[in-house]
């Protein structure tokens, strides 16, 4: 069924989709949830709301309107569970500004949680993932490495520091670095999920005339992710990911840690931003300066004959 007002849709795999109400507003919708990453319940609530959430400002809009979902296994598991995890996540949705307007719950063998979130935007200002322009820096927010660390957690071999350090990240909220947005030529946003940084660049440019380079060095990993990973608390989707994107990746780094790390599933990662050179060199002083201080110039585009990501 085709509707004129659809702005985003299922024609190529996006974050949300759009749909154009008036000249002056489109909604942007999205639903995520997962099972939990961390074993603190009010945690889990706070990053569960903040990867939802997360969909919506990487399309270039604010979240407004959220519905729980939740799955619990009543039986099995203390209420006290439930409860915090929907504290975690009401007080993430306070802080984001969203209103919690419903939900819908169901009894299951293992707990899952996250929302499903209406936001707005203006339909000249919709962010997609695709667009990367020959000549583009592309520009990262957060550090990836949450999926390396939410192994060792399962396999209880990461310490209370990196736990601590991987919650926070976690847990902030995409908000102001979407924000800042607004006063840059933006040509493509997305943000860094489950398909690792790789696989979210392979889907950006998948179809096109454009080579990635990515500079590996300067990409921003989470230094004890980097040594679980040398342990060998590499997730399954992790190489997953590796092999799904490999005909189109060449690697040119010897570090296969380093090259895992930029394959490991993320959760509610930061997001990535192609732009001109120029913008990108201005938005990441900005970024560090509005406490975003891990943003960096991770990559440029180029023309090419068929779509590739070098790894260099």
């Amino acid at each position: 069924m085709h509707d004129p007002g659809l702005i985003v849709g299922m024609d190529h795999p996006d974050d949300a989709g759009v749909f154009r109400v008036s000249d002056s507003l489109a909604l942007i919708q999205t639903l995520d949830f997962f099972t939990p990453v961390v074993d603190d319940p009010y945690s889990f609530g706070q990053i569960a709301v903040a990867n939802s959430l997360s969909d919506v400002y990487a399309m270039g809009g604010e979240p407004k309107l959220a519905m729980n979902i939740i799955c619990f296994p009543v039986d099995e598991m203390d209420v006290s569970v439930l409860e915090e995890t929907l504290k975690g996540g009401y007080d993430k949705m306070v802080e984001a500004g969203v209103l919690l307007v419903g939900g819908h719950s169901v009894e299951d063998p293992e707990i899952k949680y996250g929302l499903s979130v209406t936001g707005f935007v203006h339909p000249d200002r919709v962010l997609k993932n695709i667009g990367v322009r020959p000549g583009d820096a592309l520009v990262l927010t957060k550090p990836l490495g949450t999926g390396i660390i939410a192994t060792a957690i399962k396999a209880d071999e990461a310490d209370a520091e990196t736990i601590k350090n991987a919650v926070r990240i976690m847990s902030e909220l995409n908000a102001k670095a979407a924000r800042l947005l607004n006063g840059y030529d933006v040509h493509a946003c997305t943000d860094i999920t489950g398909f690792g940084l790789i696989g979210h660049i392979s889907e950006m440019i998948e179809g096109q005339g454009i080579m990635i380079k990515i500079f590996s060095e300067k990409t921003p990993v989470i230094k004890e992710a980097l040594e679980l990973a040398s342990m060998g608390f590499i997730p399954a989707g992790a190489y997953r990911n590796r092999d799904f994107r490999i005909k189109m990746v060449e690697n040119r780094i010897e570090n296969d840690d380093l090259f895992m790390c930029l394959n490991d599933p993320q959760t509610s990662g930061g997001l990535l931003i192609s732009t001109t050179k120029d913008d990108a060199a201005r938005l990441v002083v900005e970024l560090k300066a509005a406490g975003i201080e891990a943003a960096e110039i991770i990559g440029t585009a180029e023309a090419s004959n068929v779509p590739k990501v070098i790894v260099e």
